[in-house]
């Protein structure tokens, strides 16, 4: 095996390699390698690593509007919900007695 300093880089013959990427195990010059993620690669590899990212993509896209949709639709029928259910009271319960009594609590004539 070679040493690094012997090695040249493969997309630049006439510079010396000062790293080796470890995903396809080849020698490239600075300007031939990136880090990513805490590990130095080249730009083939790199681009192989974000293929799976952007393939996911118009799945991830088209996954967050249907799910604001269905969030619409289910806080919608929870408050069409919670009106019929007040539509069920009974008229007795709602008078205007407890709007009337709670007024004369704050009224100037009211004891402490």
């Amino acid at each position: 095996m070679a040493a690094l300093y012997d090695t040249r880089c493969l997309n630049h013959r006439d510079r010396e390699a000062v790293a080796r990427c470890p995903s396809c195990r080849e020698f490239y010059c600075r300007e031939c390698v990136t880090e990513h993620e805490g590990r130095v690669v080249c730009a083939k590899c790199l681009a192989a690593l974000a293929a799976p990212a952007r393939a996911g993509g118009l799945r991830y896209s088209i996954r967050r509007p249907v799910y604001a949709v269905i969030a619409f639709l289910l806080i919608w029928t929870c408050f069409f919900a919670l009106g019929r259910l007040l539509l069920l009271l009974p008229d007795e319960f709602h008078e205007g007695t407890v709007w009337a009594d709670a007024a004369g609590m704050f009224s100037p004539e009211a004891e402490p």
